[in-house]
């Protein structure tokens, strides 16, 4: 069932394909009236964002998802009510720029030992002044027609074992969720299903996310299999954290990935508003468990 809220959402500041005031459009265009901009590793994209959604009456949630690594692990954290003012943050999020343009350099690099030429300047026309990630080598990688999908791209080279994969070296998440909170923000944890791991270790994951300050995780998110909620409201509930929820939206070309839409957040679970009053109605937070 579709909601009006959604806190999990890209725009071309990082690797979405819409702006941020045509991301406020689309997403008002399937029924959010309350939104967060959540771009990889930086802020770029608020300003423009606020506005628009201030100009459409959309009540808007500053936000942010960090790149971190858990146990060789890729895992996500997403801040929400963030200051994009804040220094700390400014200087993580440049420290976490930096290291991913030196990685799209090696990708690039060892796509052409592939004889796979071109890949950075590719990737790089289609990021634009946002940071080349992983996702704009795969949609360059299917419009120089090595791919027949960004899925079978990410698959066939940049996955782990294929000749593009390069380890990331982010943060660990303890210090992730200090830019957040230091930035007047609240730490979520963004679709734990969806990382490698059994079940066993991401029971260890969100427990040493609570006790290193995380206060949110999405209970629910885009493409998540109904049939394993149930954990995560568990999880949530034993470490008292609140339940967020966001599609992780990128691209119209991703329908299955729409604004608004996911499942409910069952209702046993404390909405997020209950800790974002500050920066976003907490009443109006709420409305995401019922949609």
């Amino acid at each position: 069932m579709p909601h009006d809220s959604d806190f999990h959402l890209h725009s071309t500041a990082s690797d979405g394909t819409l702006s941020p005031t045509q991301l406020v459009d689309y997403a008002q265009s399937h029924g959010v009236s309350r939104l967060a901009l959540t771009d990889h590793d930086t802020t770029a994209g608020l300003a423009e964002a606020s506005q628009a959604a201030a100009a459409r009456g959309i009540a808007f949630v500053p936000g942010v998802e960090i790149s971190t690594t858990w146990e060789g692990v890729n895992v996500h954290v997403v801040g929400l009510g963030v200051d994009p003012g804040s220094a700390m943050l400014q200087d993580g999020l440049a420290l976490l720029s930096q290291r991913r343009a030196k990685r799209a350099v090696e990708i690039a690099r060892r796509l052409e030992k592939r004889r796979i030429v071109g890949a950075l300047a590719g990737a790089g026309a289609l990021a634009g002044p946002a940071a080349v990630t992983r996702t704009h080598f795969a949609r360059w990688l299917v419009a120089a027609g090595h791919a027949v999908d960004a899925a079978s791209a990410h698959k066939r080279f940049l996955a782990r074992g294929k000749a593009g994969h390069v380890p990331s070296d982010w943060v660990d998440i303890a210090t992730a969720i200090a830019w957040i909170r230091t930035a007047g923000g609240a730490a979520v944890l963004a679709h734990p299903l969806r990382y490698p791991i059994h079940n066993r270790r991401l029971r260890y994951l969100v427990a040493e996310f609570a006790a290193a300050g995380g206060e949110a995780m999405e209970v629910v998110s885009g493409s998540q299999a109904l049939d394993r909620t149930g954990l995560l409201v568990e999880l949530a509930r034993q470490h008292d954290l609140c339940a967020s929820g966001g599609s992780d939206f990128h691209s119209p070309e991703q329908t299955w990935l729409a604004p608004g839409r996911f499942a409910p957040i069952p209702a046993e679970c404390r909405p997020i508003g209950d800790i974002l009053a500050s920066a976003f109605d907490a009443t109006t937070l709420k409305a995401v468990s019922s949609g």
